[in-house]
């Protein structure tokens, strides 16, 4: 039987990743069609006024001749300054201009609408301007205007509410796109983020709830293989610590001993951790909890685990991390990274409460003219002090 391919978690959130960003270019697209339309609102508006704006030029009192050319001259311009902004009102017009094209018919309508209103202004201004001896024949030419005037404000109008229908349709078939590849999304990715928190949970648990669990991803398994390799780097079991799978005191020692050359001009440091929860006088905690708590933060050390790095459990409840970094700074850096980590331990007492796992440290410089055994004395000294202040606290001690 074929082994099922394992996931990839890089893989999973960048795919994530676009299919996010691609949802969120859908949001945006319908955002930008639901702004349009209040453009599209504002066409009719423009083309009602416009109709107002005809209908009153024909109904100008004709008694004072000055006054009606003053009022013709006012209502005549407003009609070319509303056909104006019906042009700048286009520049919005995202469906027009990238999926319809309608620009060139649009723009088009526009220009016979200004020759029209030309025409009715000209008309209007024969009529009302002039004098009565053609009354007749201007009333006639201006009623003339007016109708195919208003008859083409109707034919925008129409076509205007056509377009909207149209882009009403388009809106809604983004929408259903949007939301099936909305909930597509979250289907698929919902099954593949929930495999890979239960790999993370397995490989975080302090008890094994599912010891029969299959790391599914590509990451957690390497990171179980990396946590198992620690185990077999000596070649030597008796160099190993048979709790937590990593090296004892006398493993410590030795594979430090490999390693103290591949620190060339970086700074060694040398801390002693020990777990304030549990102590070797401290019995009332089960065996069995004890240990899988010490296997969590093994673990959790393991993490933090360089080339040039030694980590051992030596002794009860106490661990012996030598860090090789390029500056002081950065190895008491990474130390208090380990602590806050290992702070977020948390486990169950007998009794039922949860609590968080405490940790205190001594923390030194190693100088070079000084012996390993020399350096691990004065950062127990400096545990010491820690645990006098309280615990949960990293002591620095002065070389």
């Amino acid at each position: 039987m074929k082994k099922p391919t394992k996931l990839s978690i890089a893989k999973i959130l960048s795919n994530l990743s676009g299919m996010l960003l691609l949802n969120t270019f859908f949001v945006v697209i319908v955002a930008a069609f639901i702004l349009e339309q209040n453009y599209s609102y504002k066409k009719i508006e423009n083309l009602d006024e416009q109709k107002r704006i005809i209908q009153s030029l024909m109904n100008i009192p004709r008694e004072d001749i000055e006054l009606a050319k003053i009022q013709f001259n006012g209502k005549s311009d407003m009609l070319l300054v509303k056909i104006n902004q019906l042009k700048q009102l286009y520049t919005y017009d995202f469906v027009g201009n990238y999926i319809i094209f309608s620009k060139k018919e649009y723009l088009t309508d526009l220009d016979e609408l200004v020759r029209l209103t030309k025409a009715f202004n000209k008309a209007a201004e024969q009529y009302y301007t002039t004098d009565h001896s053609y009354d007749e024949e201007n009333r006639e030419r201006l009623m003339q205007a007016f109708a195919k005037l208003n008859g083409k404000i109707d034919e925008l109008y129409i076509k205007n509410v056509r377009y909207n229908k149209q882009k009403s349709f388009i809106i809604a078939q983004f929408a259903t796109i949007m939301l099936v590849l909305s909930i597509i999304t979250t289907l698929w990715y919902r099954r593949r983020i929930k495999t890979i928190l239960d790999d993370i949970l397995f490989l975080s648990a302090i008890h094994a709830n599912k010891p029969d669990h299959e790391i599914k991803t590509i990451e957690m398994d390497a990171i179980r293989m990396r946590m198992r390799r620690k185990t077999g780097e000596t070649g030597d079991k008796s160099l190993i610590d048979p709790v937590t799978e990593i090296l004892n005191h006398k493993g410590l020692r030795a594979i430090y001993g490999q390693k103290k050359n591949l620190k060339g001009s970086y700074f060694t440091s040398v801390t002693v951790i020990e777990i304030d929860n549990f102590s070797k006088s401290n019995r009332g905690i089960p065996q069995e909890l004890v240990q899988s708590v010490l296997k969590k933060v093994a673990f959790t050390l393991s993490l933090f685990e360089q080339a040039a790095d030694v980590i051992a459990r030596t002794d009860y409840n106490q661990f012996t991390i030598i860090l090789v970094r390029e500056s002081k700074e950065q190895c008491l850096k990474d130390i208090e990274t380990i602590q806050q980590n290992i702070s977020e331990i948390k486990f169950k007492l007998p009794n039922g409460k949860t609590s968080e796992v405490s940790i205190s440290g001594g923390f030194v410089l190693k100088p070079n003219n000084k012996t390993l055994e020399e350096t691990i004395k004065q950062a127990l000294q400096a545990l010491h002090t820690a645990k006098q202040k309280g615990g949960g606290t990293i002591a620095q001690s002065s070389t």
